[in-house]
């Protein structure tokens, strides 16, 4: 059986991303040694030995949403210029800027989230649970899984990636770190959208991207 607690071990021993782990232990009915081999074999575990080099090559790229309603400026670094040429890192940048001009994440990673903003998305948790009638011991435990659920809604490493929602943006950054060989990361990012805080008609953007996506 392949719990979660297991694809934690496993993503801390070699670095993979989570539904890299979950692949491989299914396939490995759950043993860890084995499945651990498997993502060395397939490159995946390579991610995380370059995760501490220094990227300070990369891109600036923008992604301006067909009728000019958003756009996004977002810089990834890797190691080498010469990296930064390569046609699928050049690729990774843009599907990065389409997602993120889709998804509105508003953190690269939980790091970046303020304490305060934590502590306040904590406390409107506690009340949600409270108020559903939980005992306390209860409640906080609820606290702890609702809050993993907000980090994935507003960091961009957690969230599903648009174009292939069974693997997340870190999962996806973390495979380009093992084919291309060299460490990256998604320093920044700005998102801007047309009388964003001001009333007006609510709209699906995700859908309107993965249909010029697709188009």
């Amino acid at each position: 059986m392949v719990t979660a607690e297991k694809v934690k071990e496993l993503r801390e021993m070699t670095g993979a991303g989570m539904m890299d782990c979950k692949k491989v232990l299914v396939e490995t009915d759950g043993d860890l040694t084995r499945a651990a081999e498997l993502l060395r074999e397939r490159g995946i575990s390579k991610a995380a030995k370059k995760a501490g080099r220094i990227a300070a090559e990369g891109l600036v790229e923008s992604y301006i949403h067909g009728d000019g309603r958003i756009g996004v400026l977002v810089e990834v670094n890797i190691e080498t210029d010469f990296a930064a040429k390569n046609e699928e890192f050049k690729q990774f940048v843009k599907d990065v800027a389409m997602h993120i001009a889709a998804v509105n994440p508003q953190y690269v990673s939980r790091e970046e989230v303020p304490a305060d903003v934590v502590e306040h998305e904590k406390e409107i948790l506690k009340n949600q649970a409270m108020n559903e009638g939980k005992p306390a011991e209860i409640a906080e435990k609820m606290v702890n899984g609702r809050l993993e659920k907000f980090y994935k809604e507003i960091c961009l490493l957690e969230q599903p990636f648009i174009k292939d929602p069974d693997m997340s943006v870190e999962d996806l950054l973390k495979s380009k770190i093992a084919t291309i060989g060299e460490n990256i990361t998604i320093r920044r990012f700005a998102r801007f959208e047309k009388g964003e805080g001001l009333a007006k008609k609510e709209e699906n953007f995700a859908e309107e991207v993965m249909k010029q996506i697709n188009g």
